[in-house]
């Protein structure tokens, strides 16, 4: 018998007693389904077994972890039941990209296609192996093992990740006759899996999967296409420069290339701001370019650029940030918790905003604010901003595609551009890196870097930050008149120097502790490259630091 520690209360169960059993017993205490469990502190997946005594506690569906392992388990239902109907050629042809909203968009490699009939007799066999509540297995196999297994099976992008491997073992799952690798947990069965759609879209198709807030409940499917294009686009660049996957990017560095990547990629960059500076241009009559993007999307230094290539269509560019028109902050509205949120809408003056843009839009001289962040009051110490003809003000914050933030003026006056990390690497093709990670890891290098947080205090901010974003920021990407991919193929080589000793910091126990050991161990996929070989104008500066604009 083993003695295990649950909500302060000690109870006594069989040595070998799969937690999945425990977890079952403990349900009805949560109103979110049970993913994990956390033996001593460590996260453990249901299909393990018990091997003395502990305390346990559990991870739901509806906790980022939880979530994660759900979709992570839907993905290899989805790629098993393509095997099952398409065969295994089908399965490793098929690359898991990215998200539109709570859909995940795969796309079809090498030549495959799949009917719309195809794909839904592979979404009917999805169903079928839920119902089977086939087992998954992991199994710990030496790497050289690991490889020539992958190798064996034809998963070419697996072999190139795990020749950079530095571990000399690597877990693969088993799912019935079909073996993946997956960064990350896993459902103990296929019986977990229960919510879920797929459907064709575009060259490709959707994987519909419930969000984390409502884990039991399929949401509708927003295609959001401008969106998609700007992501589709990226993933043309990565073609061209032959790096889909982290293990392309080895390669890349390893033959001593990267300086020339790097370059490549920063001249595609500049080449889209170009394009959407020459299409400022080219309308006539704007005054106020809008820029609004989730946090760490590098909106500061875009707009820098941006300026410099207004410039040169012979207008005299003013850059404005909506956070000079924060309230006061001891009239900062209070979210549920009590807590100020500087998130809203109403913790900016937006009566105050519309009043000064329409002002200067009829000519007349105004004083912009700025806001004193260690008084948390706004300063009027500017000199008064005049709009000449060729003067435009670009203007940077959250809010900036709503609206209501600017209600007064007149739509022919605005320009929304949508900005973000929209990462287009994966590790593998089946396992894809979520922009909010990158987005995660530039806010901890930068804001340890400029503000002296550290990395449990960023992370601990980041749902909060999150929360944000899904209410004030996304629902307007498909308001803008054009969109800027801020991600680099290179950059997470780069970030990985500065991170990895922040994330160390945070130790075993601290709340935060699951997440860090979560990114280091996805950084460990990638070879470090050295900062000296970024240009001081390059986005990737804003967070590491030695930008030639003042970010």
């Amino acid at each position: 018998m083993v003695t295990i520690k649950i909500n302060g209360e000690e109870k006594y169960y069989e040595d070998g007693i799969k937690y999945e059993i425990i977890a079952e017993e403990y349900q009805n205490h949560f109103t979110s389904p049970i993913a994990l469990v956390t033996v001593n502190g460590k996260i453990r997946e249901l299909m393990k077994r018990v091997d003395r005594d502990c305390e346990l506690d559990f991870i739901t569906y509806d906790n980022v972890i939880g979530h994660k392992t759900y979709v992570r388990s839907a993905v290899m239902l989805m790629l098993k039941a393509i095997k099952d109907v398409a065969g295994m050629e089908a399965a490793i042809n098929v690359k898991v990209e990215f998200t539109i909203g709570a859909g995940y968009y795969c796309s079809f490699k090498n030549g495959l296609k799949l009917e719309e009939k195809t794909i839904e007799r592979i979404r009917d066999r999805m169903g079928e192996l839920v119902d089977m509540d086939l087992l998954v297995t992991k199994k710990a196999y030496p790497a050289d093992e690991a490889v020539a297994l992958f190798r064996e099976l034809g998963m070419k992008d697996k072999v190139s990740l795990f020749r950079y491997r530095r571990s000399s073992s690597i877990n693969v799952y088993c799912l019935g006759d079909y073996y993946d690798y997956f960064y990350g947990y896993m459902m103990p069965s296929t019986g977990y899996v229960k919510y879920f759609d797929l459907f064709p879209y575009e060259e490709g198709m959707i994987l519909l999967l419930p969000e984390r807030e409502e884990p039991e409940k399929l949401p509708e499917f927003a295609p959001r296409k401008k969106l998609f294009q700007t992501l589709m686009k990226s993933e043309e660049w990565g073609k061209e420069m032959g790096i889909d996957t982290v293990g392309d990017l080895n390669n890349q560095i390893c033959q001593g290339n990267i300086s020339d990547m790097i370059l490549v990629q920063e001249a595609l960059q500049e080449r889209r701001i170009s394009e959407i500076a020459r299409d400022i241009a080219r309308r006539g009559g704007v005054k106020f370019v809008m820029i609004a993007g989730p946090s760490s999307s590098g909106k500061t230094t875009f707009s820098h650029r941006l300026c410099i290539q207004l410039r040169t269509y012979g207008m005299r560019p003013h850059p404005i940030a909506l956070d000079n028109y924060y309230v006061n902050h001891d009239q900062t509205p209070l979210d549920d918790a009590g807590r100020p949120d500087y998130e809203c809408l109403e913790a900016l003056d937006v009566e105050q905003f519309n009043q000064d843009m329409s002002e200067l839009l009829e000519g007349k001289s105004v004083r912009l604010p700025s806001f004193n962040f260690k008084t948390g009051r706004r300063e009027y110490i500017n000199k008064p901003t005049t709009l000449g003809e060729e003067d435009i003000l670009v203007i940077e914050g959250i809010h900036g595609l709503n609206e209501k933030m600017s209600y007064s003026l007149p739509a022919e006056s605005k320009y929304k551009i949508y900005i973000s990390a929209l990462t287009a690497l994966n590790i593998d093709e089946h396992n894809r890196i979520p922009t909010t990670d990158n987005r995660l890891l530039r806010r901890m290098v930068r804001d340890a870097r400029t503000r002296g947080t550290s990395a449990d205090q960023t992370i601990a901010m980041w749902d909060s930050v999150r929360r944000g974003e899904e209410k004030y920021i996304f629902p307007y990407q498909e308001d803008a008149d054009a969109m800027f991919n801020s991600a680099m193929l290179y950059e997470l080589a780069v970030i990985k120097q500065y991170a990895e000793p922040l994330l160390f910091n945070i130790q075993k126990g601290d709340p935060e502790y699951h997440e860090a050991k979560r990114l280091l161990k996805f950084l460990e996929y990638f070879l470090g490259v050295s900062s000296e070989e970024l240009p001081t104008n390059s986005l990737c500066r804003e967070f590491v630091g030695g930008s030639c604009f003042d970010v």
